[in-house]
C-alpha cells in the first residue's frame, strides 16, 4: 500500500453573503472558482472519498497528484455556486449531508443558513458528487449515549438511501470529533470510510475511519490555498487550530469521564 499523502479539502458554505453562523467557514463564489482553477492549473486529480478509500483498501495506485474536494452540512450554495464550477472543470467531489438540515420532509429546522433541498441533492449526485452522511441533527457524536449515537448514524443512512436509492458509502464526523466508540459504530452502521478534520494530509496509516482533512475558510488566500493542495507548510498554517483542538480534546475526555461516573452512580 502506498504511503502517498493526499490533501482532502473541507468546505462548508459557498456564499456571497453568508450569515454570522457560517461566515468564518464559508468561501465566496469567486474564491471557490479561483481555487478550482488552481487545482486545474497544477494538474491535480480530484477524487471522491469512496474512490480514495477504495484504492487504498485494494492497493490500486492513485492517479497523479490526487486531491479531494469535500463539503459539509448541505448549504444551498454547493448547488448554486460550487456545482457549475465543478461541472466546468469535470471535477468530482463529496458532499456530506446532515439529513435533518436538508429542506423537505425530514427537516428538523436546525440548518444554520439556507440549505439544499432533496431535488438539489439528487442533481448533485447525478452530476458526479458523492453524497455521504454527516449525521441527522449534527450533534457532537462522542458526547452522545449509545442509543442516541446509533439513531444519528442510522437515521442519516436510511434517509439518504430512501432519497437517493442507495445508502451513503462515506461519513464525516460533525465538528470533526470522534472516539473509538464512535468510529466502531460508524463502521457497524455500514459506512465504508469516514473523515475527521485534524488539519493534516490524509494517508493510509490513519485508517479508513479517521482520514484527516484541511480546512478552507473565508480567510484562506490563494497563495495559502496553493500551499494546502501541494501539501506544503501544513503544520505552520494550522498551528493555532491544532493547539485549540488538543485543548478541547482534553475537555471532551473529562466530560465523558464525568458522564460515565454519573451513570455508574445511578
Amino acid at each position: 500500500m502506498t504511503d502517498t499523502r493526499v490533501p482532502i479539502l473541507m468546505y462548508h458554505a459557498v456564499a456571497s453573503e453568508p450569515n454570522d453562523a457560517t461566515r468564518a467557514l464559508s468561501v465566496t463564489p469567486e474564491a471557490f472558482a479561483q481555487q478550482m482553477e488552481v487545482i486545474g492549473d497544477l494538474g491535480l486529480t480530484p477524487l471522491t472519498t469512496a474512490e480514495l478509500a477504495g484504492r487504498w483498501r485494494s492497493g490500486r495506485p492513485l492517479p497523479p497528484r490526487p486531491v479531494l474536494v469535500t463539503f459539509d452540512d448541505g448549504y444551498e450554495g454547493v448547488h448554486g455556486h460550487a456545482l457549475p464550477v465543478l461541472t466546468e472543470h469535470g471535477f468530482p467531489a463529496t458532499l456530506f449531508v446532515s439529513t435533518g438540515w436538508i429542506a423537505g420532509a425530514h427537516d428538523t429546522g436546525g440548518g444554520l443558513d439556507r440549505m439544499l433541498d432533496w431535488d438539489q441533492v439528487r442533481e448533485l449526485a447525478a452530476s458526479g458528487v458523492e453524497i455521504g452522511g454527516h449525521s441527522h441533527s449534527h450533534p457532537q457524536l462522542d458526547q452522545l449515549g449509545d442509543d442516541a449515537l446509533r439513531f444519528e448514524l442510522s437515521r442519516c443512512r436510511d434517509i439518504v438511501a430512501a432519497e437517493l436509492g442507495a445508502p451513503p458509502a462515506s461519513f464525516a464526523y460533525p465538528y470533526g470529533y470522534s472516539s473509538r466508540r464512535v468510529r466502531q459504530e460508524v463502521r457497524a452502521t455500514g459506512y465504508g470510510q469516514a473523515l475527521a478534520v485534524g488539519n493534516d494530509l490524509a494517508r493510509p496509516a490513519q485508517g479508513p475511519y479517521a482520514l484527516r482533512r484541511v480546512t478552507v475558510r473565508r480567510g484562506t488566500g490563494i497563495e495559502e490555498f496553493e500551499r494546502l493542495v501541494e501539501g506544503r507548510s501544513i503544520t505552520r498554517t494550522f498551528v493555532r487550530d491544532r493547539a485549540l483542538t488538543k485543548g478541547y480534546a482534553m475537555v471532551r475526555r473529562a466530560r465523558q469521564v464525568r458522564r460515565k461516573a454519573t451513570r455508574n452512580r445511578v
